[in-house]
C-alpha cells in the first residue's frame, strides 16, 4: 500500500508548503518515489502543468523537489480570487466557473469525487504521497462539506500531522486549542505535531513541547528551526512578498496590485547581485529613481487597472517614461499598457470597456478561452532563447504587435514600442532562463552570472538536510505507512 501523510496547519501561513517541499526532497533522497498533493488551494500564483492545466505554484515547487513534472492531479481544486467575494474555480486544471464565496459552499461537496480520483491516481504511481492541507482544520465552521483538511483526510483515510508556527507566538494555544475545538473523530485522526520556524535554542522550549504532548495526546515529531534560505524558493502566498530585496545598482520596482498573480516571475531577479527589487504597496508612489518598472500579472486586469489609477501610479508611470525609464508588462500588465481593454462577456467582472495606460499601441479583448501552455521562444531584441508559459484569457492586437517581444515557432508574441522603451509579453517565467535574464540585464549595463535553477535545487537539498537534522523523519514515514488513520 502506498504510504500517505497529510500535513495540516494550526493556522494559515505556518509553513506547510515549505515543509512538504522539504519532506518531498528528503524522502526522495532516501530513494523513495514521492508525489505532492493538495486537495484544494487558493492562490493566484499558479503554474502550467505538462498535461495542459494549472495548479498552485507551491505544488509545482513540491513536484520539483520530488524530481517530477507537475501534473493537474497534484492540486485538483484551485481557487483564484478575482474579487473580495468571488473566485475562479479550476478543477483538475481547467476553469469551470467563477462563483461567490457563499455559492462555493454549495459547490464544494460536489468536488470531492474529483479530488479523490486525482489522489488515487497519484497513489498508484508512487511510494509516498505527501498531502498539504489548506488554512486550518480548527476553522470548524467550514467542516461541513470540507475537501481541504479533515473532510479529505476522513474520505481518503490519511493520517494527519499538525504544524504550529512558533514565530508568530502562541504556538501552545494554536495546537492545544485545535484539539479542543475539533470533534473527537477528527482529533483522533491527528497523530502528531511539528513546531515550525523556531528561532534560537530549541531546548528552551522543552517544557512547552512536553505540555503540548500532555494536553493533546499527540506525538511530537520535532521542532524545525527557522530556515532563512526559504526566501530563495518561489513563494505562493502574497503575504510572503518582501518590500525590498537586494542592494544592487539596478533598481527595478513592481507595484503590488490588489489581485497580483504569478509574482514568482520576479524571483530570479530578486537573487541577482546587481539588482535591487522593490515591491511598492498601495498608498506609496513609484520611486522616481527606478530604471525599470515591471507591471505584473493580475487575476482581474480591468479591476487592477482601476486600482492602479487609484494609487496615482498611472501618473508616476508616465513620469517615469518621460524620464527615459523602461517598462515591462507581464500578461495582465501587458494588457494594461495598451490603449483599450474590453470585456464584452463579463469574464473578469462587469461587462464593459476601459481605457488603458496608452503606452503600447495595442487593444485587448477578453474571451472565455484560456490559454495554458509551456513555450520556448526567442527574445528578438537579444536573440536569446527562453522558456516560459502562457496563462491568460484575452487577445491583444494593434500596430505595436508588428514589433513583437518574442517569436514562438515563427509566431510573433507580445509587443514593443518603437523605441524599445515599453515592452509587453504574455509569457510568464521568462527570468528563470539564465541566458535571457543575462541578456536582458546587460541591456541595462549589468552582468549576470547567476544560475537560478541551480540555486533552487541547492536550496531544496539544504531544506531536506535541515529537516533530516531536526525532525523525526523515520517516525513520520512509519506513520505514513500505517494501515489506517484511526
Amino acid at each position: 500500500m502506498t504510504a500517505r501523510l497529510m500535513i495540516q496547519g494550526a493556522g494559515s501561513n505556518v509553513g506547510k508548503s515549505m515543509l512538504v517541499a522539504g519532506l518531498c526532497r528528503a524522502y526522495r533522497r532516501r530513494g523513495l518515489s514521492v508525489l505532492p498533493f493538495k486537495p484544494q488551494n487558493m492562490s493566484n500564483n499558479a503554474a502550467v502543468t505538462v498535461d495542459g492545466g494549472e495548479i498552485g505554484r507551491a505544488q509545482a515547487l513540491q513536484a520539483l523537489a520530488c524530481g517530477v513534472e507537475p501534473v493537474t492531479d497534484m492540486n485538483p481544486v484551485l481557487l483564484k480570487p478575482e474579487t473580495e467575494t468571488g473566485a475562479q474555480v479550476v478543477v483538475q486544471g481547467q476553469r469551470i466557473a467563477t462563483v461567490k464565496a457563499r455559492d462555493y459552499a454549495c459547490l464544494k461537496p460536489t468536488l470531492m469525487p474529483a479530488v479523490l480520483e486525482s489522489f488515487e491516481r497519484l497513489r498508484a504511481s508512487a511510494d509516498l504521497v505527501l498531502v498539504e492541507g489548506a488554512g486550518s482544520p480548527a476553522e470548524v465552521n467550514l467542516r461541513a462539506g470540507d475537501i481541504a483538511n479533515m473532510g479529505f483526510a476522513e474520505a481518503a483515510d490519511v493520517p494527519v500531522v499538525l504544524v504550529g508556527d512558533i514565530d508568530r507566538g502562541g504556538v501552545i494555544a494554536q495546537l492545544v486549542g485545535s484539539k479542543v475545538v475539533l470533534n473527537s473523530t477528527d482529533a483522533a485522526r491527528i497523530k502528531g505535531f511539528i513546531i515550525n520556524k523556531f528561532r534560537g535554542d530549541t531546548e528552551l522550549f522543552a517544557d512547552g513541547y512536553s505540555l503540548i504532548e500532555a494536553q493533546t495526546g499527540w506525538r511530537g515529531f520535532g521542532i524545525a528551526p527557522w530556515f532563512g534560505a526559504a526566501s530563495k524558493l518561489p513563494a505562493e502566498d502574497a503575504q510572503d512578498l518582501v518590500a525590498a530585496i537586494g542592494t544592487g545598482a539596478l533598481k527595478i520596482v513592481c507595484p503590488v496590485l490588489s489581485r497580483i498573480s504569478n509574482f514568482d516571475d520576479l524571483d530570479p531577479l530578486a537573487q541577482e547581485p546587481s539588482v535591487r527589487l522593490e515591491l511598492i504597496p498601495a498608498g506609496q508612489p513609484l520611486p522616481g529613481d527606478a530604471q525599470l518598472v515591471i507591471l505584473p500579472g493580475s487575476k482581474s486586469t480591468i479591476g487592477d487597472l482601476r486600482y492602479f489609477r487609484e494609487q496615482g501610479w498611472d501618473i508616476d508611470l508616465h513620469a517615469h517614461v518621460r524620464r527615459g525609464g523602461a517598462v515591462l508588462g507581464l500578461c495582465g500588465g501587458y494588457q494594461m499598457l495598451g490603449r483599450r481593454l474590453s470585456d464584452p462577456d463579463g469574464i473578469e467582472g462587469p461587462r464593459g470597456e476601459t481605457e488603458g495606460l496608452g503606452l503600447l499601441d495595442v487593444a485587448t479583448i477578453m474571451s472565455p478561452d484560456k490559454r495554458l501552455v509551456e513555450v520556448e521562444a526567442i527574445h528578438l531584441a537579444s536573440g536569446t532563447r527562453l522558456r516560459g508559459y502562457e496563462m491568460h484569457i484575452g487577445q491583444s492586437e494593434g500596430p505595436d504587435r508588428a514589433n513583437p517581444f518574442s517569436m514562438i515557432s515563427g509566431r510573433p508574441e507580445g509587443a514593443v514600442a518603437g523605441d524599445g522603451q515599453i515592452m509587453g509579453t504574455y509569457l510568464h517565467g521568462i527570468f528563470a532562463s539564465d541566458s535571457f535574464r543575462a541578456a536582458f540585464l546587460a541591456g541595462f549595463g549589468h552582468r549576470s552570472d547567476l544560475a537560478y535553477g541551480a540555486v533552487v535545487e541547492r536550496t531544496l537539498d539544504a531544506l531536506a538536510e535541515h529537516l533530516e537534522a531536526h525532525l523525526d523523519l523515520d517516525g513520520l514515514l512509519e506513520l505514513a505507512r500505517s494501515e489506517s488513520s484511526l
